[in-house]
């Protein structure tokens, strides 16, 4: 074993998830110490990241060490057993809000140089960018996805089912895409032979003869699937003002993108809705908007900013909106509407809500309504038209009887990083993008004009070839599941060619389904009771991860979810965090946390038993096995954070899951030394119970300052998330 890999990294990230940590790392810690165990943290966190870009402007003490580049080499080896929270994956927005707060806290970063001109402000801007996006997912997944849910949690939401709105066979709610001429239909896809194997690099060719390289030295690998496709942005405006013009009465407009992830593409594709639903405002005042610096990418929030004050401009963008059709509302009470932040628009999390519901959304008049779904790209709209229509013929899911479905995902080495990697362009003039091998083969051509949004990405063999055998594996253990494969697709016509081999030689017959049959295949499977496994591509292991969870379990934040890392390390991620800034927005204004620190008991005992396993360390194993009991007592007793002040909260969870973690190890008989450690720890929590929770409970309803929103004051944070000096005392 490594000296220098501890036996425990635990992720230092963002929002709640990080909020949560200070209250339940140190309970972690000293658990673990109990046994041995050292558990160490790493920042991955975006302000973290910022700053760990920058050593060159900040003072010695303000240098934070690049923890992210640190642990992306860590995974990599066969002693890795990390604890992945959500971490945000940064929107421009998000992005500019925490460099405005850093700044603010006297830290000498630059600002964002949106139009780069000099070799200093492209360097500026290739520093931040590199933060921007799914920057932390492609560097730490050297391994592929398998995501269920706990038995623990299952059975909780079995006998305590969470609501789900009524469908109705006649709903106008359903999903729009475009016709033609999206990042489906002009996908090109290969598999790269030996000859081809090598340097490659994307140039762009103007019709004006004038070349561009994009992107010098890629390297693809023998046996590596390599795509290339583009959308077209003519069409996507064509289809934009057919979308809106068709609405029905009563039906709200909306679109869903991932602008966090495909963090070059779906950010554009976001600013032609914006244009497109404003366009006789941009129009009319197109001069004053550029003086501004408007960009419709940043949203209608960030253009109600810029023109704030301005009566006029205020009062023709408010007649102009209301011309328009009404539109699905983030939070209809505070006016954030559907297209205000590129961020807010995330499809994993907003189609599962809207699906959950029985179809309907939050309309400006604060009432619900059915909804258009616009989607563009038929890549993955498929996957929720055939769960809209779905429902529509059978009605609500029974919560109470439904199976479960789980996720193997390809995702290991960047596996098909679609839009958060920098091979996504948006083309600058009519031409031709090539990518070209060194060998003089032309892999893939594309004729594109201006405007259009191009993209490439791939997935290599030996991550191909072990997600394969990881859904053979599933498959095995749970008995139903099927390969979500498009034949008509021209990425996964390449990908079957190594399933079906693959498949035949292990002698087990699991079907091949694009995704609308997939889908409804597992619908089909879960209302009948059983359990099924999607085996699926790296933006499908995304959406259905939450698109499931939410469905049975009320929330995709509690799944299980383990990367088995191909070197032979294991990496266990808590769960979704697409909620959690409304929840850091309540512990501000109210000190009430109410994010659920589940998927973190979960990853945690996984990771303890991965532990004792794999490191011959079985006071781990005896460890892990008691989160287990303490997890399944939090839900059976009803110890989950609730929404309102004086329920409980994130910080009461934590008390009584360390009290039934400190109950089941003084109770268990396997080590007797860990036994009589924690039996009076456990008397102590009992003894002390209405003590602790009078101190947790304290300061609730009172507004908290925590020093900061995306870099917080440690100092302070602590003082919020730790109140019960009584508690500390016995936990340290």
């Amino acid at each position: 074993m490594a000296k220098d890999i501890p036996d425990i990294i635990y992720t230092q990230v963002d929002e709640a998830p990080e909020l949560a940590s200070h209250s339940l790392l140190p309970i972690i810690r000293a658990f673990a110490g109990a046994a041995g165990l050292d558990v160490d943290i790493m920042n991955i966190s975006l302000a973290g990241r910022v700053l760990s870009q920058f050593p060159d402007v900040l003072t010695d003490d303000q240098k934070v060490s690049d923890d992210l580049a640190a642990l992306g080499e860590i995974v990599k080896q066969p002693e890795a057993n990390v604890i992945k929270l959500p971490n945000i994956s940064a929107s421009q927005p998000q992005l500019d809000a925490a460099i405005k707060e850093l700044q603010s806290q006297g830290y000498a970063i630059p600002d964002y140089p949106v139009n780069a001109t000099t070799d200093a402000e492209k360097d500026i801007k290739a520093r931040y960018d590199a933060v921007k996006g799914s920057a932390v997912n492609p560097v730490l997944r050297e391994g592929n996805s398998d995501r269920r849910s706990a038995k623990a949690v299952k059975n909780y939401a079995k006998a305590n089912p969470h609501s789900m709105g009524d469908w109705s066979a006649d709903s106008p709610t359903h999903v729009a895409s475009m016709k033609g001429n999206d990042f489906f239909a002009n996908e090109k896809s290969a598999t790269i032979t030996a000859a081809q194997s090598g340097g490659a690099k994307i140039v762009f060719v103007a019709d004006d003869g004038n070349t561009k390289t994009l992107k010098d030295g890629l390297k693809y690998e023998e046996g590596t699937v390599v795509d290339a496709t583009f959308l077209s942005v003519a069409d996507l405006r064509d289809y934009i003002k057919e979308e809106i013009a068709s609405m029905e009465p009563g039906v709200l407009f909306s679109v869903h993108l991932k602008a966090t992830m495909m963090k070059v593409s779906d950010p554009i594709i976001f600013g032609h809705f914006v244009s497109g639903y404003l366009e006789e405002f941009i129009t009319r005042h197109a001069d004053e908007l550029d003086a501004l610096g408007f960009n419709p990418n940043s949203g209608i929030g960030a253009l109600e900013k810029k023109i704030a004050g301005n009566a006029e401009l205020e009062a023709d963008l408010k007649a102009v909106m209301a011309k328009q059709p009404p539109m699905y509302m983030v939070d209809s009470d505070k006016g954030i509407t559907n297209l205000h932040v590129s961020s807010d628009v995330i499809i994993d999390a907003s189609m599962p809500a809207v699906i959950r519901a029985g179809g309907i959304g939050w309309g400006p008049d604060g009432k619900a309504a059915p909804t258009k779904c616009c989607i563009p790209d038929n890549s993955y709209a498929p996957v929720y038209d055939e769960t809209i229509k779905y429902f529509k013929e059978t009605g609500k899911l029974d919560v109470t009887t439904c199976g479960a479905v789980s996720n193997v995902g390809l995702m290991a080495q960047k596996a098909e990083e679609y839009g958060s990697h920098p091979t996504t362009f948006e083309i600058p003039a009519s031409g031709t993008v090539r990518i070209v091998l060194d060998n003089g083969d032309i892999l893939h051509e594309h004729k594109v004009h201006e405007g259009d949004i191009w993209r490439s990405a791939t997935a290599k063999k030996a991550p191909i070839l072990d997600w394969i055998q990881l859904g053979i594996d599933r498959t095995r253990a749970t008995g139903k599941a099927a390969f979500w494969l498009d034949a008509n697709r021209a990425h996964d016509a390449e990908l079957i060619k190594y399933v079906k081999p693959a498949l035949e030689k292990a002698g087990i017959d699991i079907p091949i389904m694009a995704p609308r049959e997939a889908t409804r295949f597992s619908l089909e499977t879960m209302r009948a009771g059983e359990d099924c496994v999607t085996i699926t591509g790296n933006v499908l292991r995304d959406y259905l991860t939450d698109l499931f969870p939410i469905l049975e379990l009320g929330t995709s934040a509690k799944m299980l979810s383990i990367v088995k890392l191909m070197n032979g390390g294991g990496m266990f991620e808590t769960g979704a965090g697409g909620s959690a800034p409304k929840h850091v927005q309540q512990l501000m204004e109210e000190n009430h946390l109410r994010w659920d620190s589940l998927g973190e008991f979960c990853a945690l005992g996984e990771s303890l038993k991965f532990l004792g396993e794999t490191r011959s360390k079985p006071k781990a194993v005896v460890l892990g096995d008691a989160v287990d009991v303490a997890t399944q007592k939090v839900l059976d007793e009803d110890r989950s954070p609730e929404r309102k002040v004086g329920q409980n909260d994130n910080r009461t969870s934590h008390y009584w899951f360390a009290r039934y973690w400190a109950e089941a190890l003084a109770a268990q008989s396997d080590d007797a030394n860990l036994a009589a450690h924690f039996a009076p720890i456990a008397k102590a929590m009992a003894e002390k119970e209405a003590e602790i929770l009078k101190e947790l409970q304290a300061d609730e309803g009172k507004a908290v300052d925590l020093g900061g929103y995306y870099h917080g004051d440690e100092a302070k944070t602590f003082a919020v998330m730790r109140p019960s000096a009584t508690m500390n005392a016995i936990v340290d």
